[in-house]
């Protein structure tokens, strides 16, 4: 035994050092790290716990790639989220862009890399930030559950600094040209019906879709399919729950009509920057809720956000936007 431990570190050819320890008879431990400090320390690891637990064993390697780990973090938490299946499908695209390396060797730099190469295909920023967010989410998962053991490779890469754009958002005169052309859609019944849900409670167009009879009733509708996965009931006028109640009666459930929507608006004079959409709708209902002197607050219970910095991107639009800065602060009296 003591010739063989003044030999249980060697350097290999290719710079690597190799460790080959027997702490106690019958057990042999080996493995190939890349530095001298690493070797040295998996020997005292492996002299140290080999004592402490007869029958301990130094973990494998990790070499589970990306797309195992997209569909572990997918089985163990990732079904439980609202978009799961869409976020589950979004990772497995970005897994194959990533070229579905080992995870415990990917790096931060690897994903700026093939960040760049997507952007100058065309792939907006804020898609690319927001795959960023996803994949974090897949490590530091992972790592919370003890499914890794490695820290998220990630962690370090920032998001890009994007120029916001302003929100969008219809005229009076808008309103009625668009709700005119949803009217005259005779192949959807019923979405000029979820429309007019979106612009009266701010509500996303799944939101309004989805809803059901037992959620229209007493003079408000509830949405509980929401992203935030709180359901949230806003009032509405009589004239709107009647219509909706008869569309249920005469039709049942809303179909899904989005794609028809995007139609629809192409046969107006309405011009949205990509990507809006039927978004348009709820930064209609938020931008008129404002101007018209709706409190900031009570605009974020409405709209669901779980942060007021969520909101507040519809502040300037107040008639008095920012003016009681004047007349508040501490210097306006001298």
């Amino acid at each position: 035994m003591g010739a063989r431990s003044l030999m249980t570190i060697e350097q290999l050819p290719d710079g690597r050092w190799k460790v080959d320890v027997e702490p106690v008879k019958g057990k042999r431990y080996r493995k190939t790290l890349k530095t001298k400090g690493e070797a040295q320390r998996f020997e005292a690891t492996c002299r140290a716990k080999a004592i402490e637990t007869p029958n301990w064993s130094p973990k494998p390697k990790d070499r589970r790639r990306l797309s195992e780990l997209v569909d572990r973090y997918y089985n163990l938490h990732g079904h439980t989220l609202a978009d799961g299946p869409a976020l589950l499908r979004t990772l497995q695209k970005l897994t194959i862009d990533l070229g579905n390396p080992i995870g415990a060797s990917f790096t931060g730099n690897a994903f700026c890399e093939t960040r760049r190469t997507l952007m100058e295909s065309g792939i907006q920023g804020k898609t690319m930030n927001n795959r960023l967010g996803y994949l974090k989410a897949v490590f530091n998962e992972l790592f919370r559950l003890g499914d890794i053991d490695y820290p998220n490779p990630l962690a370090k890469v920032r998001p890009l600094r994007l120029q916001e754009r302003p929100l969008s958002f219809l005229s009076v005169p808008q309103i009625n040209e668009m709700l005119a052309a949803l009217d005259a859609r005779d192949t959807a019944p019923g979405i000029g019906l979820i429309a007019r849900v979106c612009l009266s409670t701010g509500a996303r167009w799944g939101e309004a879709q989805a809803l059901t009879p037992e959620r229209v009733k007493n003079g408000a509708v509830t949405f509980a399919n929401t992203k935030s996965r709180r359901t949230r009931s806003i009032p509405i006028d009589k004239a709107l729950e009647a219509q909706l109640q008869k569309h249920f009666r005469h039709y049942g459930l809303f179909s899904n009509c989005m794609l028809t929507f995007s139609r629809a608006l192409e046969t107006t004079s309405i011009k949205l920057p990509t990507g809006q959409a039927t978004h348009v709708l709820r930064h209609t209902f938020a931008s008129h809720f404002v101007m018209r002197g709706g409190n900031i607050l009570v605009l974020q219970k409405i709209l669901g956000h779980s942060s007021l910095a969520m909101t507040m991107r519809y502040a300037h639009l107040a008639p008095d936007h920012l003016q009681d800065a004047l007349t508040l602060n501490p210097l306006a009296d001298k």
